[in-house]
């Protein structure tokens, strides 16, 4: 008998979803590169940092040893002689200065008046909000530098005057030969060598700060300086280079989340964000060109160890001085460590496949030292929502999530060119935002056919107990008493399969029906009810003495029409029970 009514109950449920009009459309798969998706999400929390240093530079007037280059210039000659270099003025002093360069403090020597000048020098990195109220990470060597590579900078940064100074002296003492370029370069590289081993820098003040990018007219960016403090900070590269900062008086910030060292091996696919300095320093693209995150992605190729103990990863994704402290990511959107270095070439070039990564169990130690939890803000789960939205083409569903994010973040820096491009895809007639069909004809059109199958169930019951016999139940499910739900531990029923995909529960978690109903309510009645779903197999109902003349020839009216249902659908009678 039961094999009878759910073969009634399969063929009308099937004839009721055939209905015209009424198909069931497949959901839509999002076909988003990896690349695509991991940017969109990460792409607000990743900023652009700055260090900078105001100092007196002082550098000494070279004198030259006379004495050296008196010897440097009959070795020229003896090298004319013997047919190594030609014997024209201009080769020779080539020759010369080429010389010089190799070690200019063996030619000059500290002497007469200093030169002093007001400098300010700087760096730019990148770093990544951690929390909702304005912690931060990055690498330590972005936030402070020490004494030597500090001279280094300001040498290169505040005494480019001064080197091409001496630069043209040195060239002019030389004769007539100042339109020789390549004189005149490798002069220059001479002072630029010799001022930086002689520089002497004083009352040095240091400050950081990121480079906040903010909605500015339209969908366009602007930017704003953002004080920022150092809480922590590692040994620079080689050692464990991860530093802290902390940004005050933020809230709402978008964050990226942490992974584990275990998350990637060698093989993976690992993605950088960061700001290149081949960008940031260049003149070719505008402000917000360089305010955007540049991606790239390349193998994890394989795993390192320095003399002292400290983890690296070796990757062949690009990454270019100004990448320094970015976040580097698996798959899966988490961060699994920090940029921090790579192999410079003599000309100053990076060496592609030759970054390094410092483990994000290293950015966890530093982040524990200070008792900073790593937490995901409003702001970012709701902007992941309206982006999975959006990658669907539900652009109407996407909407108002992307306002509640413009409301918890008035400064995101995306957030109105996806309510630009959303609304500019509804007016095109792009949006493909609606409510599955499916739960609607269950409740509507599709409800009339669970009022038909529940009344043939409850019919039959009661004709089995008429004529004496115990109404006829499967097994529980998972093991509990035959027609009742199984008890989880705790006390709580679970009825039926397992709900999947429910939002807080892991997979093939019971739903638990205290919450809302499992079907859509009808227009009308948004409200949320506590609705006790039933056991899928029907409860009995209690006889209250007869049913009455014409009960067995209900039953004997709906075998009449399961006969010619069969007859219809072509199918042959189910095996008797």
């Amino acid at each position: 008998m039961w094999g009878r009514i759910s073969a009634v109950a399969g063929l009308v449920l099937a004839s009721t979803l055939a209905l015209p009009g009424t198909a069931v459309a497949k959901p839509k798969e999002v076909d988003v590169p990896v690349g695509t998706w991991l940017a969109a999400r990460t792409h607000p929390s990743v900023q652009l940092t700055s260090v900078s240093y105001t100092a007196d530079v002082a550098v000494p007037t070279p004198e030259a040893n006379l004495e050296a280059i008196r010897t440097l210039t009959q070795q020229g000659i003896n090298a004319v002689q013997s047919g190594k270099i030609s014997s024209d003025e201009n080769s020779i002093y080539r020759w010369v200065v080429q010389q010089m360069a190799k070690d200019p403090g063996r030619y000059f020597s500290p002497g007469g008046q200093e030169r002093v000048v007001e400098a300010t020098a700087g760096g730019l990195c990148t770093g990544w909000w951690v929390t909702p109220d304005g912690y931060m990470v990055t690498a330590a060597h972005c936030v402070g530098q020490e004494d030597a590579e500090l001279a280094q900078t300001f040498a290169a940064q505040a005494l480019t005057k001064i080197n091409e100074k001496d630069a043209a002296d040195l060239v002019a003492s030389l004769g007539d030969i100042a339109s020789d370029e390549e004189i005149l370069r490798t002069a220059t590289k001479i002072f630029q060598i010799w001022n930086a081993d002689n520089i002497k820098i004083r009352n040095v003040q240091s400050s950081l700060s990121l480079l906040q990018s903010l909605p500015g007219g339209g969908v366009d960016k602007t930017t704003k300086t953002v004080p920022i403090e150092l809480v922590a900070k590692g040994t620079v590269y080689p050692g464990k280079d991860v530093a802290i900062l902390k940004a005050n008086g933020q809230n709402n910030l978008p964050t990226v989340p942490l992974g584990e060292d275990s998350d990637v091996r060698v093989g993976d696919t690992l993605y950088i964000s960061g700001f290149p300095g081949t960008v940031t320093q260049t003149s070719i693209f505008n402000l917000e060109s360089k305010l955007d995150p540049a991606f790239t992605e390349g193998p994890y190729n394989a795993s390192r160890q320095t003399p002292e103990g400290v983890p690296y990863i070796q990757t062949q994704a690009p990454s270019y001085p100004g990448n320094s402290g970015g976040p580097v990511f698996s798959k899966d959107g988490k961060v699994i460590g920090i940029l921090v270095g790579g192999l410079i070439q003599q000309d100053g070039g990076s060496t592609e496949g030759e970054s390094f990564v410092l483990p994000v169990s290293i950015v966890k130690e530093k982040l524990n030292e200070k008792n900073i939890k790593p937490a995901e803000s409003t702001t970012t789960k709701a902007y992941n929502e309206a982006l999975d939205l959006f990658f669907q083409n539900k652009y109407s569903d996407a909407l108002p999530k992307f306002r509640e994010v413009q409301a918890l973040q008035p400064n995101h820096p995306y957030v109105a060119k996806y309510i630009s491009d959303s609304q500019q895809a509804i007016t095109a007639g792009k949006d493909e935002s609606g409510t599955p069909i499916l739960p609607w004809l269950l409740w509507g059109g599709g409800g009339l056919v669970a009022a038909f199958v529940i009344g043939t169930i409850v019919a039959v019951a009661r004709g089995k107990r008429r004529s004496g016999g115990p109404a006829s139940f499967p097994p529980a499910p998972y093991g509990g008493q035959p027609g009742y739900p199984a008890q989880l531990p705790g006390g709580q029923p679970q009825y039926g399969q397992p709900q999947y995909g429910q939002q807080g529960q892991p997979y093939g978690a019971p739903q638990q029906y205290q919450q809302r109903p499992p079907y859509p309510l009808p227009a009308g009645q948004g409200e949320t009810r506590a609705v006790r779903p039933q056991s899928p197999y029907g409860q009995p109902q209690p006889q209250q003495g007869a049913q009455g003349p014409g009960a067995n020839t209900r039953i004997a009216g709906l075998e009449a029409e399961l006969e010619q249902l069969r007859r219809n659908m072509g199918q042959r009678p189910p095996e008797q029970r």
